[in-house]
């Protein structure tokens, strides 16, 4: 597997988690927390990052460290030679994604037409969901499997599945969709995201390519 540089590293988890305090970047990449909080600054001189106080203090990118990343990301992914590879996993990927976003709307609505939210009473409904669930990550795994022998950052995909997975079933239901924890829609939504910026795609183009 490729080994990310630190730079990208930061970055990209910036990227994709959107906001963050250093503490919770370093144990989303995988890197101390000194080596955060230093490539953070350099990443402020540098203008590719922003701190904000407040209420919710954090870190994000700026628009410039937007275009860094995918910079960076290119850079990495064509001197190793794997975009194709990526390109196969990325297909691959998608082919389930109609299918998880379906699953995700039948544990949040039980009748679409009628529009009645799931109260989760129905023990039956919801595990018939969970199992769909089940399904779905039998089918991603191999591919985060493969990305994770391509690319050492994406080798945390497999295990953050699971473990959401594993806190759905022992009865935790916002481990399913809720977007503020590492529910399994937002590994899902994550993998996605890590998955069009690698490859350089949009998802304007995504959604107009699945049209045709």
């Amino acid at each position: 597997m490729v080994p990310s540089d630190h730079d990208l590293l930061l970055l990209h988890g910036l990227r994709l988690k959107g906001f963050a305090e250093a503490g919770g970047l370093a144990r989303y990449v995988g890197l101390p927390v000194d080596e955060i909080e230093r490539l953070l600054r350099l990443a402020a001189e540098n203008g590719f990052a922003r701190h904000r106080d407040g209420a919710r203090s954090g870190w994000s990118l700026t628009p410039e460290g937007r275009k860094e990343d995918e910079r960076l990301v290119a850079v990495e992914l064509d001197g190793a030679g794997r975009r194709s590879a990526v390109m196969a996993s990325y297909r691959a990927f998608l082919g389930l994604n109609r299918t998880m976003l379906d699953v995700c709307t039948a544990w949040q609505v039980i009748d679409t037409d009628a529009e009645v939210v799931n109260d989760h009473l129905d023990p039956a409904y919801d595990a018939a969901v969970v199992s769909r669930l089940a399904e779905i990550d039998t089918l991603v795994q191999p591919i985060c499997a493969e990305l994770g022998r391509l690319f050492d950052r994406f080798g945390t995909y497999g295990s953050r599945f699971s473990h959401a997975l594993e806190r759905v079933r022992a009865g935790d239901l916002e481990w399913f969709t809720k977007p503020t924890i590492e529910s399994y829609h937002t590994v899902w939504f994550e993998l996605h995201e890590d998955l069009l910026v690698t490859l350089g795609i949009d998802r304007t183009s995504e959604r107009a390519e699945m049209a045709d």
